[in-house]
């Protein structure tokens, strides 16, 4: 069957990128329309650029297409903000980001994280953090966030859709930061499907950052079963919902969609 490109990329202003995403689409690597991606499954930042449909050039995507945002979170050594996990893997704690490095501003690092741009409008920041503040005082339902993690250069994890709680400024080496509180959910964005519910309560916990590139290293980046390296899935040999931990690696595997979903067959 023909496929037909639907996917709106007249936006995008690099060629290239455009190009490439345009060759991923027609390689069958994502689906745009109606997508079944779920959490823990591992994609290429061009694969992530499709799947939102636009360049990703910045980690806080407030309203990124209607009322979609995205954050892209990393945990890895030397990381440029204090990302961290909570309660078990159920809570993210994000960390705001510095204004632009430039000739006036060559050291973000030492400035305050800004509420607002010079224009006076909101920043990322500030639009996270409203909306955050809404929430508390009851005057809107929590923003749903969609969150994806770097596990290595130019590899990312999908963790899926998370409620943007609270938010709150406070001290870190002499300057002031963003801090924002994301629990993860268990309901998907609309028009947006999750396979089983099964599937959905096996990644109601993340699994660690340190256990995931433990995984990915050991597995050598390839599906356990076949070798293939597209589609690539973080699943628990054990799920969670019937016992099974994120927190170690003997109990995570790579796993490509087709034996993912196999395996899902066979539990259920």
């Amino acid at each position: 069957m023909t496929k037909g490109l639907l996917v709106p990329f007249s936006f995008l202003t690099n060629y290239n990128i455009v190009s490439r995403i345009y060759e991923c689409y027609h390689s069958g690597k994502f689906n745009p329309i109606g997508s079944l991606m779920k959490p823990g499954d591992v994609i290429s930042y061009l694969e992530m650029c499709a799947e939102e449909k636009v360049n990703l050039q910045r980690g806080m995507n407030y309203h990124l297409r209607g009322d979609i945002s995205v954050i892209l979170m990393s945990l890895r050594r030397n990381a440029p903000y204090a990302d961290r996990i909570e309660n078990d893997g159920r809570i993210l704690i994000y960390e705001g980001h510095d204004v632009p490095r430039t000739s006036d501003n060559p050291s973000p690092k030492v400035v305050d994280q800004p509420m607002y741009n010079p224009s006076g409008t909101l920043t990322q920041n500030g639009l996270f953090y409203k909306a955050a503040l809404n929430y508390a005082k009851g005057k809107l339902k929590p923003e749903l966030v969609r969150v994806y993690e770097k596990l290595h250069a130019g590899i990312w994890v999908y963790n899926g859709v998370f409620r943007l709680l609270d938010a709150w400024q406070e001290e870190s080496n002499a300057r002031s930061v963003f801090k924002l509180k994301l629990e993860l959910a268990e309901e998907s964005l609309p028009n947006q499907q999750y396979v089983q519910r099964e599937a959905a309560l096996d990644h109601d916990r993340l699994i660690p950052p340190a256990v995931k590139l433990a995984v990915w290293k050991r597995d050598k980046g390839k599906c356990v079963l076949c070798g293939s390296t597209d589609n690539l899935h973080f699943d628990h040999i054990i799920p969670y919902s019937r016992g099974g931990s994120s927190l170690v690696a003997e109990n995570i595997q790579l796993l490509c969609a087709r034996h993912n979903i196999a395996k899902r067959d066979k539990i259920e």
